[in-house]
């Protein structure tokens, strides 16, 4: 025979060549067959007359002998005698149904026990596994068609348990060998779907059985799996138009979960399909195949040979199987073996299996990738929240396997997978159990490790107005959970951190896999466009979609500030929108529903209460709101789900009215389905609402039936009746399924409800399109812009709680990444932040604390390895380092400190610049165990004081014993460690630097050197400051081109030696002498660095407190020197401000005060040296000895006086001004609010709780305000230091009620003299201020604090002496205003003159003294009179009025 044809699942012809000869003598095979089987059937008592009759022992039987004549044994030994007669040679002609028919007949009947058909199962198994069959076989079709057949409806008497699985074992290995044989691919979809079928009934009745049983029939079936489908690959693409994915996974009726039972010959609810049937004669085992049950496919498709309809199948079939929890609900009488865990599992195994075989490959096929997108996926993301954590792990696996191979197609599925599964479970807040979280862990680092993955979900995800932000909640996860809080080291952070790593090791192997895109400036938007459906023109071209995915990040980012405003306000915050041009000047309803549908965000209340308002656009935008869903052959239920989800309904029965109005009018216009008109799916929405509350709302008692809901609805569809049936599974869904009124706040991360899913499924068709990256760094500097913090911290955590070397190592590594990322990207401020962190743990920045340094160090292989690090990251990225210099230097300090920098890389940084360059060759002579100093053995000391101090301690010094090996061992891991890091070629190359970083550099050296260091040994800080001063000048001889960038720094870094080293030593006499004398010798004669020379005082300010406590009274004699040599010479503020703030410190040294106040007394001593630019600061620093403790009371006193007497000086300034024309009004007032600063410190002072010092001062007060004789004071600095002394009386009368006379003592004098001041500056001043239009307000505040001075009670007591001295100081300022015309009585029609209200208040005081002051009242006339005499105006006029005002005084003094 020539070829044979046969046809693939599409109908091409396959063809194949005849066969080969067979290998085997197929004639000596079934002969033995045959025998087995016959000897088998001996053994049973029925068969065993047959048997013998067969052979021949009783021939002379009659025709009514059923065994000699039973068809089976007849057909045996036909073929017994017939196989020797067929040509071996041409094997292949021979028809197989010839030698396999009687096998076949055996395992079809009843009549036969299991060890009979086990023995007729071995034998076509045995024919099958030679190989003979394949494509070139005659009528091989028939064959493997009869085979299956056969097998798949195989009956047998069931003779013990044992030989029963034995049977059911070799069945499987049949069905296995079908579909592994070379003439499988004549098999059609029905008869593959029919061995799958059998061998997963086999799985189920396996449950019941051994475990060898189950373990063998669940091998079976994966390999069935994976032989089935290593063939998809190699199927042409499928043109079967498919059914749209809109509607999601299940759309049959109201029933959200409803699963399909049965899926086109496959059954997967057969009760088992093993059936025991019990009759008269004993117990059978039957497995009748659904093979024929074809309901959904077309019979034509299922008869052709197996291809991809057939994998639909099953796949369906096994997406079906993770419906059986569902099923359950529906159907509580279900079989319970059917909700063990086991089955899911089973079935997720077997369907990443498909999927690993079928790769990429499925998205040819769109029935297949329908069911992956829909249903599979659906199911995927119900078991993605299981408890069982091998579920979880299928499950995650899967959909790994899914990205790798079909994310083109799978955006938002991946998307709500990671936002609803994998950020919920990963985080133990969401109440997910320590497994899960690992789980979800472990497949979110599997994630992680695929290159792209992340810079995708970033591209899609985040860069996409109506997705969330999935590349930065995951970033935010791994970084959270990496943190060990409160809690050691765990898988669980140890997993996060190699997430981390991983995603930023991906964006450092991007960085030389193309070229970098800049980070685009983008700019405001200009004006409104609708941006919320806009594409590129082109995914697949990065100049393209690069530009256009950035952009729309920025939107995002502004719509997410947009929907923070209108969370607070939402008519503020549509104008915010509008004001950013993401909505149009003029509002129009679309562009407002296309933000309230889309933003995420957003408060669902306002969004509601505003789709509810009545307002005509709230109405329109409400259309167009309900506009934006696609509800097309859509459930009822699931569409009103669907929509109240995306907002919560408000509570009026108007705004309910409304929105179910559009909802209605929306949903029958897509989905009218039996409905007749809007009417009736507004009238049935409201049934819902109404059942939903009436059944989820605990206060109703009493339910709503099926009946009651069935009858509330009559005649709604245009006056008929809804049919019953579909009634009754809207009733039934609802009772099930709440629907929630109060959806979700926020982004979070919600459960997948069935009706948002089917919402996901509508929005996947008009998705933008998945944009795959390559190897190229597309959108790495937006990504790591967002990640870098976070992640330097969560490796740094790690690392510090980390002691597993690989982890340190991962740690490392992930360092390493970040480093090479921000130098690549430009990211200074990262690269800083993890310069810092490293330094951290080098250990060397506390080096002091430990006894051995250098043993520890070597001994800590966290701190060499961050050591190695840093230097790496120094040498290799050093152009883009910034303030990380600093703690560079900081750890060089620390190396050379505790000896473990050769000595070659401080002798050549002051060689000249030639000799330089050999820092960068390595010394490993001088790299040696010996190089390291032991602590027994004394440093270099320079100076007098240094080599005293050796002297001293000379004889404590005791040897130290040697060190161990392990000492030794770790020394030389600490060298060989420093020799890696190739300190001496930062210094070297400088050169080579860029500008900016080289300045840093160059700061850290100073900075380092110049600051006051933080430990005991003076002749360490010594060594320190002249290392880092012969490593400056180092810098600055590589760099002579540069030198104007360094020069200044190093110059200031003179002066800040001379304040960080207090005692005389070898870098004070490289450096400067002082830098006091400094100043002392160059004040006289460079009056242009003045100014300069005194700003470096200020450091001396910013001293160490313990230094600055020790050295206080010697600055401050050298700082006396200086002022008293060169205080002619300090003209400006800020000089003198650096020379009284060193003064002021003083006040509180009880040392350092008396010298400090010398110098304070020299400046100010009769104003000898007092001028405007350090009056106020002078007055300032008297104030602080003033008020200081440390001293004498006659030296508070004395200040006290220097400050008083310092209004001599104010008055002859203010007399000089008089004589300069230009700018003297403009010095008139700084004079004055000079006066005033002086007023004010003295009202601080007169609060003090000493008694002397408090009354001097309110007489030192009293004096600066009387004695203005000169200042010309205007009325507003009179009215302003009247409110000075109002605010001291009130200060100290408050005192004297609130604290202990023991804190304060005779405060009752203090008040007497606050009051009498009051009365002195008064009078003083009521002349310039009477003409006032205020004179009436402040005439009132001084009688107001007379009256409560004269209320006043301390401690329940009245003061006697305030009482008798009040009266009459009041009469005597009484008396002066009448004198001078300024008190009289005048007739007025508001009544409130300052007569009226001066009596209002006196009589308060003194009810007589109205009397008194005007014992008989002066006619008007006279009045009159007495101010035409004076000219019409009140004047004080000579001699006559200063004696008024000195007898109102001389009064006041008698009554004390």
């Amino acid at each position: 025979m020539g070829e044979v044809e046969t046809q693939n699942s599409i109908g091409s012809p396959i063809k194949a060549v005849s066969s080969e000869v067979p290998r085997v003598a197929m004639a000596c095979v079934v002969s033995a067959e045959v025998a087995a089987v016959l000897t088998v059937m001996r053994r049973n008592v029925r068969w065993a007359g047959g048997a013998i009759g067969a052979i021949g022992v009783r021939y002379g039987a009659g025709d009514d002998d059923d065994h000699v004549d039973h068809t089976l044994i007849r057909s045996l030994k036909s073929l017994r005698r017939q196989v020797f007669l067929w040509d071996p040679r041409r094997w292949h002609a021979v028809d197989p149904i010839l030698y396999l028919q009687p096998f076949l007949d055996l395992i079809r009947s009843d009549e036969t026990g299991a060890p009979i058909t086990g023995a007729a199962l071995s034998s076509v198994h045995k024919i099958l596994a030679v190989d003979v069959l394949d494509l070139g076989t005659v009528n091989v079709a028939a064959a493997m068609h009869a085979v299956v057949d056969a097998v798949t409806s195989c009956r047998f008497e069931v003779t013990d348990p044992a030989s029963e699985e034995a049977v059911l074992m070799k069945i499987l290995h049949v069905l296995l060998a079908c579909i592994r044989s070379r003439a499988a691919a004549v098999l059609s979809n029905r008869h593959v779907c029919t061995i799958v079928n059998t061998c997963f009934r086999v799985v189920q009745q396996a449950g019941t059985k051994g475990e060898l049983l189950q373990r063998i029939s669940r091998h079976t079936m994966q390999e069935l799996i994976r032989c089935i489908f290593s063939r998809l690959p190699d199927m042409a693409d499928s043109t079967i138009e498919e059914p749209s994915l809109a509607n999601g996974v299940v759309n049959s009726g109201s029933q959200e979960m409803k699963t399909v039972l049965q899926v086109s010959g496959i059954d997967k609810d057969q009760g088992y399909e093993v059936k025991n049937l019990e009759n008269g004669d004993g117990d059978y085992v039957t497995l009748t195949s659904s093979g024929d049950e074809m309901g959904m496919h077309d019979m034509k498709d299922m008869m052709e040979p197996y291809g991809t309809p057939c994998m639909v199948e099953i796949f369906q079939f096994l997406c079906s199987l993770l419906n059986i929890a569902d099923d359950i609900e529906m159907n509580p009488r279900m079989s319970q073996v059917a909700f063990d865990e086991d089955v899911p599992l089973f079935a997720l195994g077997l369907i990443n299996l498909a999927i690993e075989l079928g790769g990429s490959s499925i998205c040819r096929h769109p029935k297949l990738l329908a069911l992956v997108q829909d249903e599979l996926f659906f199911n995927l993301m119900q078991f993605g929240l299981s408890m069982s954590p091998l579920i979880l792990s299928m499950v995650c696996s899967i959909v790994l396997n899914l990205y790798y191979h079909l994310r083109k197609e799978l955006k938002l599925q991946l998307e709500a997978f990671f936002s609803c599964v994998i950020l919920r479970l990963a985080q133990s807040r969401h109440g997910a159990s320590y497994q899960q979280q690992e789980v979800a862990m472990e497949v979110l680092v599997d994630f992680c490790r695929q290159k792209n993955f992340m810079a995708e979900m970033f591209a899609n995800m985040d860069c996409d107005i109506t997705c969330t932000n999935v590349f930065e909640d995951l970033i935010s996860l791994l970084s959270k959970s990496a943190f060990p809080v409160n809690s050691p080291l765990s898988y669980l952070h140890v997993l996060a951190l190699d997430g981390l790593v991983a995603v930023i090791q991906g964006i450092a192997e991007r960085i030389e896999s193309g070229p970098q895109y800049p980070e685009q400036t983008l700019t405001e938007i200009k004006e409104y466009s609708d941006f919320w459906l806009a594409k590129c023109e082109s995914y697949s071209d990065p100049d393209k979609w690069v530009s256009f995915v950035r952009h729309r990040k920025y939107l995002k980012k502004r719509l997410m500030a947009g929907a923070d405003h209108f969370n607070r306000d939402t008519k503020k915050g549509l104008e915010f929108l509008q004001g950013i041009h993401l909505l149009p000047e003029k509002l129009d309803p679309h562009s407002v529903a296309l933000f309230l549908r889309y933003t995420s965000g957003l408060d669902k209340n306002l969004i509601g209460d505003f789709l509810g308002n009545h307002d005509e656009f709230c109405i329109q935008v409400l259309h167009e709101f309900a506009g934006t869903f696609d509800f097309k052959d859509m459930n009822l239920d699931t569409a009103l789900r669907l929509f109240l989800e995306t907002f919560r309904l408000p509570g009026e029965s108007q705004k309910i009215q409304r929105v179910l109005e559009a909802f209605s009018e929306r949903y029958y216009e897509q989905s009218p389905q039996i409905l007749v008109n809007k009417d009736a799916a507004l009238l049935l929405s409201y049934s819902l609402i109404m059942l939903n509350t009436d059944r989820h709302n605990a206060q109703v008692k009493k339910k709503m039936t099926e009946e009651d809901f069935i009858r509330n609805n009559r005649h709604i569809n245009g006056g008929n009746d809804l049919p019953r049936e579909f009634l009754s599974e809207l009733y039934y869904s609802i009772c099930r399924y709440e629907i929630r009124t109060i959806p979700e706040q926020g982004a979070g991360f919600p459960e997948m409800s069935f009706s948002r899913w089917v919402d996901l499924i509508a929005k996947s068709r008009n998705t933008s399109p998945y944009i795959v990256c390559d190897s190229r760094p597309f959108l790495d500097h937006d990504m790591f812009a967002v990640m870098a913090g976070p992640s330097v911290a969560a490796i740094s955590v790690v690392f510090d709680y980390a002691e597993n070397e690989d982890v340190l190592l991962t740690c490392i590594d992930g360092f390493l990444a970040v480093a090479k990322v921000a130098a690549c990207h430009h990211i200074e401020d990262v690269l800083d932040d993890l310069v810092v962190a490293l330094c951290k743990f080098t250990t060397l920045l506390n080096t002091s604390l430990i006894d051995e340094p250098v043993t520890a160090f070597g001994e800590d292989m966290r701190a060499r390895m961050a050591t190695e690090a840093i230097f790496t990251i120094a040498n290799t990225y050093g152009d883009y380092i910034r303030n990380g210099w600093r703690n560079i230097v900081d750890c060089i300090l620390r190396l050379q400190k505790i000896g473990l920098l050769p000595a070659r890389i401080t002798s050549d940084a002051t060689d000249d610049l030639d000799s330089s360059d050999s820092l960068s060759k390595p010394a490993p002579s001088l790299l040696s165990t010996s190089h390291i100093p032991s602590v027994g053995t004394s440093k270099r000391s320079y100076g007098l004081m240094g080599r005293f101090s050796q002297l001293l301690y000379l004889d404590a010094e005791e040897s130290r014993s040697q060190p161990t090996e392990e000492q030794l061992a770790a020394q030389q891991r600490a060298l060989q460690t420093i020799q890696k890091c190739q300190i001496g070629s930062i210094f070297t190359e400088s050169k080579f630097l860029q500008a900016e970083s080289l300045v840093h550099l160059a700061k850290a050296l100073i900075q380092a050197a110049g600051r006051p260091q933080k430990i005991t040994s003076s002749l360490d800080d010594e060594d320190t400051a002249v290392f880092c001063l012969e490593l400056l000048i180092a810098v600055t001889l590589n760099n002579r081109d540069r030198i104007v960038l360094l020069w200044q720094g190093v110059y200031e870094h003179i002066a800040h030696i001379v304040q960080s080293t207090v005692m005389p030593c070898n870098l004070v006499e490289k450096a400067v002498f002082g830098l006091l004398r400094i100043c002392q010798r160059l004040l006289p004669y460079k009056e242009n660095l003045v100014d300069d020379l005194l700003k470096s005082l200020q450091l001396i300010l910013k001293l160490d407190a313990r230094v600055a406590d020790a050295y206080c009274e010697n600055i401050t004699q050298e700082v006396t020197r200086l002022v008293k040599a060169n205080a002619t010479h300090i003209k400006s503020q800020m000089g003198w401000r650096t020379i009284t703030s060193l003064l002021s410190i003083t006040a509180r040294h009880p040392d350092a005060s008396e010298v400090g106040f010398e110098a304070l007394v020299f400046i100010m001593t009769e104003g000898a040296h007092l001028s405007p630019a350090n009056f106020v600061l002078c007055i300032e620093a008297s104030r602080q000895f003033a008020e200081s403790r440390l001293g004498s009371t006659d030296r508070s006193i004395h200040a006290l006086d220097l400050m008083s007497e310092s209004v001599t000086c104010l008055a002859r300034w203010s007399r000089e001004v008089k004589e300069v024309v230009a700018d003297a009004e403009r010095i008139s007032e700084g004079i004055r609010e000079m006066w005033l600063r002086l007023v004010q410190a003295l009202r601080k002072v007169c609060t003090d709780q000493r008694e002397e010092v408090r009354n001097h001062a309110l007489l030192s007060l009293q004096r600066c305000l009387v004695g203005v004789e000169g200042l010309f004071l205007s009325a507003s600095t009179w009215l302003q230091s009247f409110d000075i002394v109002f605010q001291l009386l009130d200060d100290l009368l408050e005192i004297s009620q609130s604290h202990s006379p023991k804190d304060y003592r005779n405060m009752e004098i203090s008040l007497f003299h606050a009051v009498k001041l009051l009365c002195k500056v008064f009078l003083q001043s009521l002349q310039d201020l009477s003409g006032l239009s205020t004179f009436s307000k402040l005439w009132l505040g001084v009688l107001s604090h007379m009256e409560k001075y004269m209320k006043a009670k301390v401690r329940s007591r009245r003061m006697e002496k305030i009482q008798e001295t009040i009266p009459e100081l009041l009469k005597n300022m009484l008396l002066v205003m009448k004198a001078s015309g300024i008190l009289a009585k005048t007739s007025t029609t508001d009544g409130d003159s300052l007569w009226e209200l001066t009596w209002l208040h006196v009589n308060n005081i003194v009810p007589s003294l109205q009397l008194e002051v005007f014992p008989v009242q002066e006619s008007e006339k006279e009045v009159h009179d007495k101010q035409k005499e004076s000219g019409g105006s009140i004047q004080f006029e000579g001699k006559g009025s200063e004696q008024l005002v000195g007898g109102a005084e001389g009064g006041s003094q008698a009554a004390v």
